[in-house]
């Protein structure tokens, strides 16, 4: 599930809570379905709004979603929501000579200092391991325990299950689609956001 999640969702900020605000029932009459016929595309031919939005507080809830069940695997490690997303961005980065602290916050989309701080956290109980890099000592490369390798795989089967009954519409060739069209408006909201921006 994580996996997915750090791939496809990158959140902004692993301490967010929009649990507050999307967490609501649905007012009645705002399904899309219902929305859509009532509007079709604008004057000028573009995207039909409502569904935009539509989409928008949908992408919302299946984010407050993940975190809940992001919290969940984190209780069971005993870290927090957001260093249990920096476990698992090392997890998916490492290749054997550590991960700096600037590649996880960019995955991650948080600033370095609080992957530092939080990093520095895990490192004394356990779950990870910090050093400077030999080519650079203003590098620190991060790289997981053996001990928290093994807390992982211990919930392999259970995150494996999990992700059958989540997933289990998306064939594995649709599931793939999906993720790079998630992929891709990602960057385009990346750009949107720089537009925003430059616009104000």
């Amino acid at each position: 599930m994580d996996e997915f999640v750090i791939k496809s969702a990158k959140l902004l900020d692993a301490d967010s809570d929009l649990g507050g605000v999307m967490g609501q029932e649905p007012r009645k009459g705002s399904d899309s379905s219902s929305r859509a016929k009532r509007a079709g595309p604008n004057e000028l031919g573009g995207k039909n709004h409502d569904i935009a939005r539509q989409f928008a507080w949908e992408i919302a809830a299946i984010n407050v979603h993940l975190q809940e069940i992001r919290y969940f695997w984190a209780k069971a490690l005993g870290v927090s929501g957001p260093q249990w997303m920096i476990l698992m961005a090392l997890a998916d980065l490492d290749q054997g000579e550590g991960v700096p602290v600037k590649v996880v916050s960019k995955m991650l989309y948080v600033d370095p200092s609080f992957v530092t701080t939080q990093s520095k956290m895990l490192e004394k109980k356990g779950f990870m391991r910090r050093k400077t890099s030999g080519d650079d000592a203003r590098v620190v490369q991060m790289s997981l325990t053996d001990k928290t390798y093994k807390h992982i795989a211990a919930l392999a089967s259970q995150q494996e299950e999990l992700n059958n009954f989540i997933f289990a519409e998306f064939s594995d060739r649709e599931l793939s689609e999906f993720t790079g069209k998630l992929a891709a408006l990602k960057i385009r909201l990346e750009k949107a956001c720089l537009k925003v921006a430059m616009d104000i």
